[in-house]
């Protein structure tokens, strides 16, 4: 896998994962040996970053990003990005540190890639995914979002929020990371329209998605506002756009 896509590093925002991180990381070189992970912590209270440390020390695949404090999902992949742009990585992958995202299936996010995707998305949404201990009331809120935001934005993809995904390193220089704000679940839909709107190939894997067992998660209402205003926003300023592609087609 890695003489076909080159380098692989897998970035990991973590914050108060001291439960988690061993486990998942421990799974993760387990499953695909050849590639790196990096930590990007928080500074957690919970000393995550003490233990991300312990394990880079005793795995020279494993490096620890340390932030100041508590910024945001969305600015951890940022800056775990340019740390691994800036060490000349060939494909840069999401995941989550609390299990829910199975390392056993980062392969065929991998293989996906390798047949010419340029972002690779592990689904829950697409025949074939999965959910296990997921609460009812998270299920149709992902399922309404992610219906909400296909529609409005007019990407045809089942799971834009998805948190699971592989891209390539041109993929992420073509779609501009400079002015990226967004955060949570609206980060997965900016970039993932980004990747859309360069005419880039994004494809869909299913994945069983499950809920994490240890640790707290990290949802709130903020995070949802955010979502639903600033999808609707981009549904709402690109559709001139769409409108002016679809003329352009019926020609």
């Amino acid at each position: 896998m890695e003489r076909l896509l080159g380098r692989v590093l897998v970035i990991v925002p973590t914050y108060n994962e001291r439960e988690n991180l061993p486990m998942i990381a421990g799974r993760l070189r387990a499953a695909v040996p050849e590639a790196h992970l990096l930590v990007a912590d928080d500074n957690s209270p919970d000393g995550t970053g003490a233990v991300a440390d312990e394990l880079a020390a005793a795995d020279d695949h494993i490096h620890v990003l340390h932030r100041p404090g508590k910024q945001g999902l969305g600015t951890a992949y940022i800056a775990g990005f340019r740390w691994g742009l800036a060490e000349g990585f060939d494909v840069l992958v999401e995941m989550d540190a609390d299990g829910s995202h199975r390392p056993e299936e980062l392969p065929a996010l991998l293989e996906a890639l390798g047949a010419g995707a340029d972002l690779v998305i592990g689904s829950r949404w697409v025949p074939g995914g999965k959910l296990v201990n997921w609460p009812v009331q998270r299920e149709f809120l992902s399922r309404g979002a992610n219906t909400y935001a296909r529609i409005i934005l007019g990407v045809p993809v089942r799971d834009t929020t998805a948190g699971f995904r592989a891209y390539r390193a041109s993929t992420l220089e073509k779609i501009g990371l400079d002015d990226v704000q967004s955060e949570g679940y609206c980060f997965q839909v900016d970039l993932t329209l980004r990747t859309a709107r360069q005419g880039l190939r994004v494809a869909e894997v299913p994945i069983t998605f499950v809920e994490r067992t240890a640790g707290a998660s990290k949802m709130n209402r903020a995070i949802v506002a955010e979502a639903l205003w600033r999808v609707t926003v981009w549904g709402v300023t690109g559709l001139p756009r769409r409108l002016r592609t679809r003329l352009r087609t019926r020609r």
